[in-house]
């Protein structure tokens, strides 16, 4: 197949435009190869995946995350990525989330999608461990109840405020700071940056349907103590 015809059914899901300016989506390894028979879809590439890719005869690495540097030893491979463009795209990185959750959107901004759930906070705490066992909370004003949650995928804490004024009671990210959680006017719910993306494979998946793809093996980088496994 074609490399380029492969990336156009993304970018139609995707359009680059939609990415912040910052965002280095798109190529970040070009080879001069036009035809691919494999590809490896990821969430972050590393030394890891690229090895992965190489010995599972993958021609392409897609991934999420973009490339900020390139080593040299990834040369050898195509590797693309769909960042922010694919956060804002509907039925992206955050929409899928939330239908992950069982939950229908009702409301977006930009980033932020919005969803209507009406429970307690500790049965949201309870549906939210199933995609995140290390989930972290922060309730400053003793919230009980919630009826409309906001939710940013990844590392969205700096929408915490644009959440609050448009009358969400709880935010659910990533990646929350001490900080940020101390002054915090609404819930917080930090299900981990790797554990609210990693089911945008879902998306690639769904969109490369037919192709010959691969999920690479990843997992977070956070390990968290149990004393009962030692």
């Amino acid at each position: 197949m074609n490399k380029y015809d492969v990336i156009n059914k993304i970018e139609k899901f995707a359009p680059p435009e939609l990415a912040e300016e910052w965002d280095c989506s798109g190529w970040g390894v070009e080879t001069g190869k036009t035809e691919v028979c494999k590809i490896m879809l990821c969430l972050t590439v590393t030394d890891d995946i690229v090895k992965q890719a190489l010995e599972n005869n993958c021609d392409m690495i897609i991934s999420h995350h973009p490339l900020f540097y390139v080593p040299l030893s990834w040369n050898k491979i195509d590797i693309y990525s769909a960042h922010t463009n694919l956060d804002r795209a509907d039925g992206g990185t955050t929409d899928t989330l939330i239908s992950e959750l069982g939950l229908m959107i009702n409301e977006k901004d930009d980033f932020l999608r919005f969803a209507d759930v009406h429970t307690s906070v500790e049965d949201f705490c309870q549906k939210l461990s199933e995609i995140s066992p290390n989930l972290r909370y922060v309730n400053n004003k003793n919230t009980r109840c919630l009826k409309k949650v906001a939710f940013c995928a990844g590392s969205g804490s700096e929408f915490i405020n644009e959440a609050y004024e448009n009358g969400a009671d709880a935010l659910v990210t990533g990646d929350i700071k001490f900080h940020t959680a101390l002054e915090s006017p609404i819930v917080l719910f930090d299900i981990g940056h790797f554990e609210s993306e990693i089911l945008v494979l879902k998306v690639f998946e769904k969109l490369l349907e037919g192709i010959n793809t691969l999920r690479a093996v990843e997992k977070s980088p956070f390990n968290h103590f149990r004393e009962n496994n030692y």
